[in-house]
């Protein structure tokens, strides 16, 4: 009981550091945490999720790995301002997504996170999104789908609380 308790308690520790990984970004993204989260949950029996569930979400935070690597860090004005916008947005978008219907949830964090990404790129610091409909779907590919996977993630672990 007590080695299920330490696995709940970092499960959900990685869970948070997701989320604060979410607006402060470093060379690791969130998805990854996010994905040990959890698992760490799945070991602890508070939660079941299947394997294949595991196999596609650990095969999403990989991916979004490799891209965060192969992109270049920072923004071209220096600011870091769109991860408020698109990592806010994916989580109201998860949030609406599991009113819903928990079935939705993905849907509703890339919903968000376009959202989030549209209104960024609405503000002085993001109108050089709008110069082409190339460097938006860049953009949305190297900052919104790592946050699409960790907050997806995320909103799986809560949904096997709450189901």
């Amino acid at each position: 009981m007590i080695l299920q308790i330490t696995l709940l308690v970092l499960g959900i520790l990685c869970l948070f550091a997701s989320l604060i990984m979410l607006f402060y970004p470093r060379w690791v993204p969130a998805a990854v945490p996010a994905f040990v989260g959890l698992l760490l949950l799945h070991w602890s029996y508070f939660i079941a999720v299947p394997l294949g569930t595991f196999l596609f979400w650990g095969a999403a935070a990989l991916m979004v790995w490799g891209i965060i690597y192969m992109s270049p860090q920072g923004e071209i004005d220096g600011k870091k301002s769109s991860n408020l916008y698109v990592g806010a947005s994916a989580i109201a978008g998860a949030l609406l997504g599991m009113i819903v219907d928990p079935r939705i949830m993905v849907l509703g964090v890339i919903l968000g996170a376009f959202v989030g990404q549209l209104a960024y790129s609405r503000t002085p610091h993001g109108k050089w999104l709008t110069k082409s409909p190339s460097i938006f779907f860049q953009y949305f590919c190297a900052k919104c789908l790592p946050a699409i996977v960790a907050v997806s993630i995320i909103g799986i672990a809560i949904e096997g609380f709450l189901l």
